[in-house]
């Protein structure tokens, strides 16, 4: 453990002095790495679906669950969106330098406020291997240096993607350094990581519950969650009905096992018995299993009933809870009680309704007439994401280049003393 510890201390200390080089980084040159980052995916893509497998047949063995698996497993057509991702990011504004503001006072000082990178971050993560190249690159652009910690699940896809990428940085002459990747799997690890705040500024835990919680309790550095995805989907009483049937199906069936699948679909009492029917059909089609309140086991009656403890629950599978609501009213109170404070829709072609649940439900992303899905920084427009913040501080939702800045005052004088 004593040499483990070391080793670790040692990975945050190099990182430490390697993300001041990024400041003198141009733009131009950001760009032109991950243009290629992107084009040295492509051109392994065989040498990380190889490492892929082993990962894919250990979690098989282990009989992991099958959702597990979905977002631990890699394709041509993933790796290609992960190399799209890098390259979307290289077209995005820099935001390092940016002023955001700028202020001449009486005495003729100029005051800037600037935005600068936050330094050294930590992301902890599980199973989903794309997250390290999303990580690398958005880190890279906004002139942060990054650590990456993986679960054991994903160690030998992650430990590809990161070769891979390093070595566009050796070739660029760029301290690699700006890059790290925690070789090892034990659990305690992530307790080491979370009392070096003399060389980490920022954790960003994505993945369970567990997780989460073990990092906001033990982190001596500042944390922002990115929590589970309790997503709900309102069915108002002034929905087009086969609209809510589409979207609810593309929320839950897509990829259930991801934190912006849909978990959750409340029903307004007035059309529940018209349109429950035809929803659960269908979801059952998809073979989803359906857990329902005592109102919805009325109407269909061959569900599973739904506990109390369903309504906090994220399944990350094929599950979906259903309720009777009575009002939009209690819609909105039901979400803000039970939900993550993820992603919540309503479906509804009444403006005056939508408008009351946009401004009401206290929610990172919340949306009218679609998908929960589109919770995504490279759905956003923000060439990917480094994670959905369910905090409420700087970063909320989606965090992309901007997210990963905070700023400093540049003061320019002309000789002023202070009277």
């Amino acid at each position: 453990m004593v040499n483990l510890k070391k080793q670790i201390i040692d990975i945050a200390k190099r990182t430490k002095a390697a993300c001041f080089s990024l400041l003198d980084i141009d733009t131009k040159i950001k760009n032109k790495v991950l243009r290629e980052m992107a084009e040295s995916l492509l051109k392994n893509r065989d040498f990380i679906l190889k490492e892929n497998h082993k990962d894919i047949d250990f979690a098989k063995n282990k009989n992991f669950p099958g959702a597990l698996i979905d977002r631990l497993t890699l394709s041509d057509k993933r790796i290609k969106e992960m190399a799209a991702s890098l390259i979307a990011i290289s077209m995005l504004p820099d935001p390092i330098g940016k002023i955001i503001s700028k202020t001449r006072r009486p005495n003729g000082l100029i005051i800037n406020k600037v935005r600068v990178p936050i330094g050294v971050i930590v992301v902890i993560y599980e199973s989903r291997p794309n997250v390290t190249s999303d990580c690398i690159g958005l880190c890279f652009k906004s002139s942060n240096a990054v650590i990456l910690r993986g679960g054991s699940e994903a160690i030998n896809s992650n430990r590809a993607i990161y070769k891979i990428l390093r070595e566009v940085l050796i070739k660029n002459k760029i301290n690699p350094d700006c890059i790290n990747l925690v070789p090892f799997v034990e659990r305690n690890v992530i307790n080491v990581l979370l009392k070096l705040d003399n060389y980490i500024d920022l954790v960003m835990p994505r993945g369970g519950e567990s997780l989460i919680r073990l990092v906001t309790e033990k982190s001596k550095i500042p944390v922002i969650k990115h929590y589970k995805g309790v997503c709900h989907i309102f069915v108002d009483n002034m929905a087009n009905l086969e609209m809510a049937l589409k979207i609810i199906i593309n929320a839950k069936v897509q990829r259930p096992g991801v934190c912006n699948a849909v978990e959750k679909v409340l029903v307004h009492r007035d059309i529940a018995k018209n349109f429950l029917p035809k929803l659960i059909k269908e979801l059952k089609s998809f073979n989803v299993e359906v857990r329902g309140c005592p109102i919805t086991k009325r109407i269909v009656k061959d569900i599973n009933n739904a506990r109390e403890a369903d309504w906090y629950e994220e399944y990350l599978d094929l599950i979906l809870a259903i309720k009777v609501v009575n009002s939009l009213e209690d819609a909105i109170t039901h979400i803000n009680y039970y939900g993550s404070r993820h992603s919540d829709s309503i479906i509804t072609e009444k403006k005056s309704n939508a408008l009351r649940f946009l401004k009401l439900v206290d929610s990172a992303c919340v949306y009218q007439n679609a998908s929960t899905r589109f919770t995504d920084g490279f759905q956003f427009g923000m060439g990917g994401e480094i994670g959905i913040s369910t905090d409420k501080i700087h970063a909320r939702g989606p965090m992309a280049l901007e997210e990963l800045t905070t700023y400093k005052y540049e003061i320019l004088g002309r000789g002023q003393i202070r009277e």
